[in-house]
C-alpha cells in the first residue's frame, strides 16, 4: 500500500469519500463533542463543587473502570454475532440516557455507582464501534481512517473544552450541570446518527469454534498489556495534568481547558500526517517507541512546573503539551496498527473489544496511580512516569515480531499484517 493512494481515497477535501465513514465520523463527533465538555470539568466540578477529595473521585473512576474492563470484549463478541449496528445502536443509546445522572452523584459510592452504569454503555458502544471501522474501512484504509478518526474527534474534543472552559469561568453549580446534560444531547444525536448504517451482517458462532477466541491468542494478549500501559499517559494528561494544575502549580485552572483545546487542535491537522509510517505490524511497533520518547519527555518538562511562579508555570505546560501531543498522535498511530494488523477480520469486533480492554485497564489502575504520581509525588513522579513509558515501548518491538511470526499458530490466517 502506498501512503499517498491510501490517504486520497479516503478522504476528498478533509471529508471521507466513502459514505458509511462519513456517518461513522460524523456520530464520533457528536459524541465526543459532550464528551470535550465533561473531560475538561469533570474532576474539578466533583472535587470543588460537590466537595469530593481527589482519592474519592479516583476511586468512583476505578470502580467505573472496572465495569468497563469487564464488558468490552462479550460486548465485542455480541457486536460480531448479533450485528454491529444493531449493537451499538442500542449501546449508544444507553450511553445517552446515563450521561447526565453522574452529576446528581452526592457520595462516592452513588458517583462509582453511576459512572459504572454509564460505563458499561459507553465501552460496549466503543468496543463495538472499532469492529464496525475495521470491518467498513478495509482495502488498508484502518489505520489512517482511526487516524482521521482521532482528528475529527479530537476537533470536536476541542469545541467541547471551549463549552468546558465556559463552565470553569462562571464556576457555578448550574454551568457544570449544563455541560453534563450536553454530553447527553449529544450521545443521543451519535445513536440517531448510527441508524443511517447499512446492515452489517452478523456471524453466526461455529460450534465448537471458542466463544472468546482472543483470549488464547498469547501474542496478542501480550501486545495489547503492551499498548494498554502506553495508553496510561491519555488518563495521565486528562485527569493527573488537571489536579496537578489545581494543587501543585502557581497556573490558572482555566489552563485545563486550553491545554485540551491546545491538543485537539493540533492532533485535527497531524494526526494523520504522523500516523502514515504505522500502517503494519513492525512498523507499528517502532511508532509506538518513537511516541514514547516525546511522551517521556513531555512528562519531565510538566514536572518543572512545581516550582514555577505562575507565568513560568504557564509555558512550562504548554511546551510540555506541546511536545507530549508529538509523542500522542505518533504513538497512536503505532497502537492502531499492532492492534489491527494482528487481528483475524472475520473476529474484529471481538479483538478490538479485547484491545480496548488494555485502556480499561487503565482507567481502573491509572486514576489512583495518576493522584499518587502527578500530586502527590509532584516533580520525582513525573519523572518515574517518564520511565515506564519508554521502557514498555521498547518490548513492543520484540513482542510485536514474536506475535506476526505466531499467527497461523493461533488460528488467525486472515490478519492484514
Amino acid at each position: 500500500m502506498t501512503t499517498p493512494t491510501t490517504s486520497q481515497t479516503l478522504t476528498r477535501r478533509g471529508v471521507p469519500v466513502d459514505p458509511d465513514l462519513r456517518i461513522l465520523a460524523l456520530s464520533s463527533f457528536a459524541n465526543r463533542f459532550g464528551a470535550g465538555a465533561v473531560i475538561t470539568t469533570s474532576a474539578l466540578y466533583f472535587t470543588r463543587q460537590v466537595g469530593f477529595s481527589p482519592a474519592e473521585v479516583a476511586f468512583a473512576m476505578s470502580a467505573a473502570g472496572i465495569v468497563g474492563m469487564l464488558v468490552q470484549v462479550p460486548a465485542g463478541h455480541l457486536g460480531d454475532t448479533r450485528g454491529p449496528r444493531r449493537m451499538l445502536l442500542l449501546t449508544l443509546t444507553g450511553s445517552a440516557l446515563f450521561s447526565a445522572p453522574p452529576v446528581l452523584a452526592r457520595s462516592p459510592l452513588a458517583l462509582a455507582v453511576l459512572l459504572g452504569i454509564l460505563a458499561l454503555f459507553e465501552r460496549s458502544a466503543n468496543a463495538i464501534q472499532q469492529g464496525v471501522i475495521a470491518q467498513i474501512a478495509r482495502g488498508g484504509k484502518g489505520v489512517l481512517f482511526k487516524a482521521y478518526l482521532r482528528a475529527v474527534t479530537n476537533t470536536a474534543i476541542g469545541l467541547g473544552a471551549v463549552c468546558g472552559g465556559l463552565a470553569l469561568t462562571v464556576d457555578r453549580t448550574e454551568a457544570y450541570v449544563a455541560v453534563f446534560v450536553l454530553n447527553a444531547l449529544f450521545t443521543g444525536f451519535a445513536a440517531w446518527n448510527t441508524t443511517r448504517l447499512p446492515d452489517i451482517p452478523a456471524r453466526p458462532h461455529v460450534k465448537g469454534e471458542p466463544r472468546l477466541a482472543v483470549i488464547r491468542d498469547l501474542p496478542y494478549v501480550v501486545i495489547v498489556t503492551i499498548t494498554g500501559i502506553f495508553s496510561l499517559h491519555f488518563i495521565i494528561v486528562e485527569l493527573g495534568l488537571a489536579l496537578y494544575i489545581s494543587q501543585r502549580t502557581e497556573a490558572p485552572t482555566v489552563m485545563v481547558a486550553l491545554l485540551l483545546i491546545l491538543n485537539t487542535a493540533l492532533v485535527a491537522v497531524f494526526q494523520v500526517r504522523l500516523s502514515r509510517r504505522a500502517d503494519s505490524v513492525e512498523a507499528g511497533a517502532r511508532a509506538l517507541v518513537r511516541g514514547a520518547w516525546f511522551v517521556a519527555a513531555a512528562f519531565a518538562i510538566f514536572a518543572l512546573a512545581d516550582r514555577a511562579d505562575p507565568t513560568a508555570a504557564i509555558v512550562v505546560l504548554v511546551v510540555g503539551s506541546l511536545v507530549h501531543v508529538v509523542g500522542e498522535m505518533i504513538g497512536s498511530g503505532g497502537q492502531w496498527g499492532l492492534q489491527m494488523g494482528l487481528a483475524p477480520h472475520e473476529r474484529q469486533g471481538q479483538y478490538q473489544g479485547f484491545a480496548g480492554l488494555g485502556f480499561s485497564i487503565m482507567n481502573v489502575v491509572g486514576p489512583p496511580m495518576v493522584a499518587f504520581f502527578c500530586v502527590e509525588q509532584g516533580e520525582r513522579g513525573w519523572l518515574m512516569l517518564a520511565g515506564l513509558m519508554v521502557g514498555v515501548s521498547v518490548v513492543s518491538v520484540p513482542a510485536a515480531r514474536w506475535a506476526l511470526a505466531s499467527r497461523a499458530r493461533y488460528g488467525v490466517t486472515t490478519h492484514s499484517g
